[in-house]
């Protein structure tokens, strides 16, 4: 758990240097004034957690300062603490049982990491000791498969692919029944990086997840790739896959390459979705299980005064 604090820590840097940094500032002041709420409310819209989520939060930071009597800022502030971690665990991840192949099917847009984070995911459950397939149907782009194919071999991971043109159901089909023969632990299901207003797109997605879904319908994880520096328009991207495939949970990349981390209380308070993974940097390595005390406390302070993130 320390190197994955260690990571998230460092992934969002910029977010705390920007903007969350300036939020502790404001609970060194030795009283609570309205002029802080306000100027609370502007930070954490202006870190990306949005205007809902947002006034959601202050307005029950305030109720628990009057309702427990805080007077002091530095009380405030830890109250702030716990609600955000309450805002993102109040989405639960799904569990699945453990009887087969967990099936990851891994959807989202051109250009969200989606390809980088499969082999990331993949060599995290290898780290792990499970044996993994990766699944090649996105067979829209020879680039698609082709890069899948270069991230197994690099890790030491199949691909059950076909050629670029040919349909991805099918793929999936096949994975389906080479996980059964080889006994994989998981299977990890790369699609094309459709764009999320395309209807014709998500239908096909559609199809892809029953044929996915035959095997064993309680075994599937429905993961989206989302890139954080979208900000608040990713979560357009997520109602739409959303609707499409019912998404269980999140990946959420580039959280390093943005300073408006604040983007994982909105996917969570408006979308009820859990993130699941973040991406902390480019390389294989670079990726966290999503632990919401240890974000929290990532985002204001590089070490200690960490929320217990198991209670």
């Amino acid at each position: 758990m320390l190197d994955f604090f260690k990571k998230t820590e460092q992934a969002l840097k910029r977010t705390r240097e920007s903007w969350f940094n300036k939020v502790t500032g404001l609970f060194d002041r030795p009283s609570i004034t309205e002029e802080l709420w306000d100027e609370l409310e502007e930070l954490l819209i202006s870190a990306d957690v949005g205007v809902a989520t947002t006034e959601k939060l202050v307005t029950r930071v305030k109720q628990k300062a009057q309702a427990d009597r805080l007077r002091d800022a530095g009380q405030v502030r830890i109250a702030l603490k716990e609600e955000m971690a309450g805002i993102l665990k109040a989405a639960p991840a799904m569990r699945v049982r453990q009887d087969g192949a967990r099936v990851t099917l891994v959807v989202g847009v051109n250009g969200s990491g989606k390809t980088t984070s499969i082999a990331k995911l993949a060599n995290l459950h290898r780290g792990r000791g499970c044996s993994v397939l990766l699944a090649a149907a996105d067979t829209f782009r020879s680039a698609a498969i082709s890069q899948l194919q270069t991230w197994g071999a690099r890790i030491g991971v199949e691909v059950i692919a076909t050629r670029p043109g040919g349909d991805p159901a099918a793929v999936v089909y096949d994975a389906h029944q080479a996980a059964a023969s080889r006994r994989a632990d998981h299977v990890i299901i790369d699609t094309a990086g459709r764009l999320h207003t395309k209807f014709n797109f998500m239908e096909e997605l559609k199809k892809i997840k029953r044929i996915a879904a035959r095997a064993n319908p309680a075994m599937i994880e429905t993961l989206l790739v989302l890139d954080a520096t979208t900000g608040q328009n990713g979560l357009a991207q997520a109602r739409s896959f959303s609707e499409a495939v019912e998404l269980t949970g999140v990946f959420l990349t580039k959280l390093d390459g943005t300073a408006k981390g604040g983007i994982v209380l909105a996917i969570c308070d408006q979308l009820k979705l859990p993130i699941l993974y973040i991406g902390t940097g480019e390389s294989l390595d670079d990726i966290s299980p999503f632990d919401a005390g240890t974000f929290v406390d990532a985002l204001f302070e590089p070490v200690g005064g960490r929320l217990d993130s198991n209670g």
